[in-house]
C-alpha cells in the first residue's frame, strides 16, 4: 500500500506512521505544522519518522486541494488514513474559522483525492466529542449524535456526514474512528495529563473544573494504533454503504481525581489545586461502548490507565521533557 497519512506529526499521526512504517508500508505525510501548539515537539516528532525508509514529508495544509491531489497522484496513493483536524474543545472557543477551514473544509478536500484516485479505502478521525452531552451510557455507535456541545464535535459530526454522502454517491470505502480521550508519550500539550504534569513539576496549581465531578474514558496511543491499522484492513461493503463509524475508547471511564492521584504518585509530588466550576463546551462523562469495534474489528484495548500514566512519566523522564524544571 501508499498510504496517504495526514496529520502525521500529530500525537496520533506519528505513532500511526511509525506503525505503517514498521510493517513495510509506503507511508506520505501530510501535516501543515502550525503552531496549535510548540513546533519543537512537532518537529521531534518528524525527527524520528524522516530517516525511515518508506517514508515521505510534506509540508501542506490540507485545504490546499490542488497540491494535496497533486502529490497524492504523484505517489500512486491505494489508501488515505486522514487524522489532520484543529483540535480542542475549548480552542474552538477562541479561533472557530481554524476549525472550518481545516475540520470542514480540510476533510472535504480529502474526500475528493479519495473519490479521484478510486482509494481501496479511506480512514478518518472522529472524536468522542460527537455524543455531546448524551446521558446514556455508555456511548454506542448508533446513538444521536445531533445535539454537539462544542464547535469542534459539530465539525466532527460533519466530517461523518459529509462521509457518509460521499461513501452512497461514489463507492468509496469509508471508516469514522470515534477516538475517546487518546495520551501516552509524545502527546499533547494541551491535554489535561500534560498540563497537570507540567503543573505539578512546576509547582502550580491545576485548576480541577467541575469541582473534580468528571470522568473520562482514557485510552491509551497504543491500543488506538491497533484500532486504526485494523480499521485499515477492514472496508465497508456496499450493504453498508460503504461508511460506517466504530468507537475506539477503553470502555473503562475514570474519575479525573484518580488520574491526579496516579501522576501525583508517578511523580512522588502533592498537586496544589483550585476546585473550579465546568467549562464551555466541556462533558461531564464520556463513556465508549467498543462492542462492535471488538466483534468486526478485533479490537481490545490493553493498556490500563495506571500502566499508560506509568509509561507516559517515563518517556518524559527518558526524554528529560519538563524533567529541568
Amino acid at each position: 500500500m501508499a498510504i496517504l497519512l495526514t496529520g502525521t506529526a500529530g500525537f496520533i499521526g506519528f505513532h500511526v506512521a511509525r506503525a505503517l512504517l514498521a510493517r513495510g508500508e509506503t507511508v506520505i505525510g501530510i501535516d501543515n505544522l502550525n503552531d496549535y501548539y510548540t513546533l519543537d515537539l512537532k518537529n521531534a516528532r518528524l525527527e524520528q519518522l524522516l530517516p525511515q525508509k518508506g517514508f515521505t514529508f510534506h509540508q501542506l495544509d490540507i485545504a490546499d486541494h490542488k497540491t494535496l491531489k497533486s502529490i497524492a497522484v504523484k505517489a500512486g496513493v491505494t489508501d488515505i488514513i486522514h487524522l489532520a483536524a484543529q483540535a480542542g474543545v475549548r480552542y474552538s472557543l477562541e479561533n472557530p474559522f481554524a476549525y472550518a477551514a481545516s475540520n470542514l473544509t480540510g476533510h472535504l478536500s480529502v474526500l475528493e483525492v479519495a473519490r479521484l484516485l478510486g482509494v481501496n479505502h479511506m480512514v478518518y478521525a472522529s472524536s468522542s466529542s460527537v455524543y455531546g452531552a448524551n446521558k446514556k451510557t455508555p456511548f454506542a455507535e448508533n446513538d444521536r449524535t445531533d445535539s454537539p456541545v462544542s464547535l469542534y464535535g459539530a465539525t466532527k459530526k460533519s466530517d461523518e456526514n459529509m462521509s457518509v454522502s460521499y461513501g452512497k454517491l461514489y463507492q468509496i470505502p469509508l471508516t469514522g474512528l470515534r477516538f475517546f480521550t487518546v495520551y501516552g508519550p509524545w502527546g499533547r500539550p494541551d491535554m489535561a495529563y500534560w498540563i497537570f504534569t507540567e503543573k505539578i513539576l512546576k509547582g502550580e496549581t491545576i485548576s480541577i473544573f467541575n469541582n473534580g465531578d468528571m470522568g473520562r474514558d482514557f485510552t491509551y496511543i497504543d491500543d488506538i494504533v491497533d484500532g486504526i491499522i485494523a480499521a485499515l484492513g477492514m472496508p465497508p461493503s456496499s450493504d453498508e454503504n460503504h461508511h460506517r463509524v466504530f468507537n475506539l475508547g477503553n470502555n473503562h471511564p475514570e474519575k479525573l481525581m484518580d488520574l491526579v492521584s496516579l501522576l501525583e504518585s508517578e511523580l512522588g509530588m502533592t498537586a496544589k489545586k483550585s476546585m473550579e466550576g465546568m467549562q464551555k463546551g466541556d462533558v461531564k462523562r464520556t463513556w465508549a461502548d467498543i462492542t462492535q469495534a471488538q466483534n468486526m474489528l478485533g479490537y481490545q484495548p490493553k493498556v490500563s490507565l495506571a500502566d499508560g500514566i506509568h509509561r507516559y512519566i517515563r518517556w518524559r523522564k527518558e526524554t528529560g521533557h519538563g524533567f529541568n524544571t
